[in-house]
């Protein structure tokens, strides 16, 4: 059986991590977190699990973040989790399969959110297929933050595994709106360090293109208050990223 590695970065994740790790025990063979220099208990936490290899360095973005998790990692399969995620028990039987057999350089699975208690099959969030179970050596992180996605190189052959991430993201209001500010600031400065320029059309057009996508063509409006409140929020986040793309504000306030 082909041994596996997990990547996971963190920073202050102390109510997160122990329920991602727990999920990660039966079908991994290392565990490997690079940490943003949390505050909170993460690393206590870690140190708890013999099988996790804590270490540090100061956030650099999510692409380059998870870039460096995966160059620490000793085994050529690479299983990539964010702290806040979980393995369903199918997913985990899938990626036993996988170790057993494995026949293709990438892995896609499908990722479940919950927001406030309430998992979104709609708005666009469902089935949010990714690839997360890869070769390093075949691919590496790329997109535009904070929006990764791992990319095989040309070439690469993938198959997809039945099975859910489990993403616990938002237990209130309060954080997809900080979230939301976050990624919006996040996207600004990946823009502006790409050249990107933020116009009129962008600021105005993108966001209620985003909205109706999400809501209507997404069937968001399935997911009643919950899919609205989503919905909408998408497009805040679309309308502040080209916001301050133009004001080149990138730092979240102290």
């Amino acid at each position: 059986m082909e041994k596996l590695s997990a990547a996971i970065i963190t920073f202050n994740e102390e109510r997160n991590i122990r329920r991602c790790i727990e999920s990660l025990l039966p079908v991994v063979d290392e565990i490997v977190v690079l940490d943003s220099n949390s505050t909170d208990g993460t690393r206590s936490i870690c140190n708890e699990y013999p099988i996790v290899r804590f270490h540090s360095k100061a956030f650099a973005g999510h692409i380059q973040q998870k870039n460096d998790v995966v160059a620490l990692t000793t085994n050529d399969l690479v299983l990539s989790l964010d702290a806040d995620e979980a393995l369903s028990e199918e997913l985990k039987l899938s990626i036993l399969e996988v170790k057993k057999n494995r026949k293709f350089e990438g892995y896609t699975m499908n990722r479940l959110t919950s927001y406030c208690g309430k998992w979104i099959r709609n708005c666009g969030w469902y089935p949010d297929r990714k690839i997360r179970l890869f070769d390093r050596r075949k691919g590496a992180w790329g997109g535009i933050n904070p929006h990764d996605k791992y990319e095989l190189l040309p070439g690469g052959t993938q198959a997809h595994i039945e099975g859910d991430i489990l993403h616990f993201s938002y237990n209130s209001l309060e954080e997809l709106q900080r979230q939301t500010d976050k990624f919006a600031r996040l996207g600004a400065q990946d823009l502006f360090e790409k050249g990107r320029g933020g116009s009129w059309v962008k600021l105005f057009f993108s966001p209620a293109v985003r909205f109706l996508r999400a809501y209507l063509f997404k069937l968001g409006f399935l997911d009643g208050v919950a899919g609205f409140t989503i919905s909408w929020y998408s497009a805040v986040e679309c309308f502040k990223k080209y916001n301050y793309l133009r004001k080149r504000v990138f730092e979240s306030p102290s």
